[in-house]
């Protein structure tokens, strides 16, 4: 059985036990949190899609920790025009894992 969830703006293909790296959700380690967007679900009667979600489905996650990604240069650079600038960003993110899919 598998899902499709859609939190910040993406959208992941998820089993139970799976773990996820997602954006930054306002939750605390240890914490449960429920995706009810849930986009399409496929289970022994077959895959059944939402008009955009599937009613009467959510999925239940387990907040693992919270952290930022590694660092990634971001340059900018304008030919001829004597411009440059460097500039660094680490995105912050949440990871989960999958406890159940209650359909």
């Amino acid at each position: 059985m598998y899902a499709v969830i859609e939190t910040g703006g993406k959208q992941y293909k998820v089993q139970e036990e799976d773990v996820l790296f997602i954006e930054k959700l306002n939750s605390q380690d240890g914490d449960t949190v429920t995706f009810d967007k849930v986009l399409a679900i496929s289970n022994d009667n077959g895959l059944t899609v939402g008009t955009p979600f599937v009613d009467g489905v959510s999925v239940e996650a387990n907040v693992i920790k919270s952290g930022k990604d590694k660092k990634i240069m971001v340059f900018k650079f304008k030919a001829k025009k004597s411009y440059k600038k460097r500039m660094g960003h680490r995105q912050a993110y949440t990871k989960v894992q999958i406890s159940a899919i209650k359909a």
